[in-house]
């Protein structure tokens, strides 16, 4: 070794020349890391996963299960200033977190619409035409409501509710079904945690099963709910009313087209009425610019 190389110098040449060396005779042996391939449009298509899904693992299933029971869905329409991006980052980094605070709380997730999602609409009916901003509370219970709503009120008195989107509504529902796609691996439980591109949102009149939702290429999971009546202070009737999230982990307005296709056949019986049909992107931390409406 020259007197001249710093040792630190010395082994981090070696280390280098040695890593680019067995590269090659490696190479043969080792598996490469999967390097992700780009879908159309920059979306990168997700890896394929091994092993046997959950859902067909007993002793996984005999673990636990989820306890969502209930679900909390607000409808808002874009921000009349454009200030949409704010209200993103606002509702992400104070109001949503605090959340969590109530015990009966275990997920939540926050939509947003684009002008493209909009075209890819397959129905868009009365006061729902209006809607870009969706957020989803799914509590344990109906039981969770009087503490969120008192929790609301105390932040507002506290001046953390500065900024409010143009309510379009509420609905409640209560967990009437989901389904894993078995390429997801993970089971239908944990569907809603799994990280996605955006949800397919479906309002109906009247209720059927939308698990075979899940066969389209782009769906991972279906969750639906059946609507009910809010609890107070809330006055909303959802009674009647399916709400069915598909989640996306593709080409989010790819996999609309195809779910368009799907539901305007669903719909066809007339045994359900498709209210609303449309693509949603979820929103990216830290990036509240890349969704918006306008």
């Amino acid at each position: 070794m020259s007197h001249d190389m710093p040792r630190r110098d010395f082994f981090l040449r070696a280390a280098l020349l040695s890593s680019v060396g067995s590269s090659s005779a490696a190479g043969a042996s080792e598996p490469r890391r999967r390097t992700l391939e780009p879908h159309k449009k920059g979306v990168k298509m997700p890896m394929h996963l091994k092993g046997t899904p959950s859902d067909q693992l007993p002793d996984v299933l005999a673990t636990g299960q989820t306890s969502v029971r209930f679900v909390f869905i607000s409808f808002s329409a874009r921000d009349p200033n454009g200030r949409d991006a704010e209200y993103l980052e606002w509702h992400s980094l104070d109001h949503r977190p605090e959340q969590y605070r109530l015990p009966e709380l275990r997920h939540s997730l926050r939509l947003v619409s684009t002008p493209e999602c909009r075209k890819a609409r397959a129905a868009s009916v009365g006061p729902l035409d209006s809607v870009d901003h969706v957020m989803t509370y799914q509590f344990t219970s109906s039981a969770g409501i009087p503490a969120f709503n008192a929790l609301g009120g105390a932040l507002n008195a506290g001046g953390r509710m500065p900024h409010r989107l143009p309510s379009v509504g509420f609905a409640t529902g209560n967990v009437a079904g989901k389904v894993a796609a078995a390429r997801a691996v993970a089971g239908a439980d944990v569907i809603p945690w799994r990280p996605a591109v955006g949800v397919y949102l479906i309002v109906e009149e009247g209720h059927a099963p939308a698990g075979d939702l899940t066969n389209i290429p782009g769906v991972v999971g279906v969750w639906w709910y059946d609507g009910a009546v809010a609890p107070p202070p809330y006055k909303a009737d959802s009674s009647g009313r399916q709400f069915t999230y598909c989640y996306i982990d593709g080409d989010l307005l790819a996999t609309s087209q195809r779910l368009g296709e799907a539901v305007r056949q669903r719909w066809a019986s007339g045994a359900v009425k498709g209210l609303l049909a449309a693509p949603f992107f979820s929103v990216v931390p830290f990036e509240w610019t890349r969704h918006l409406p306008g």
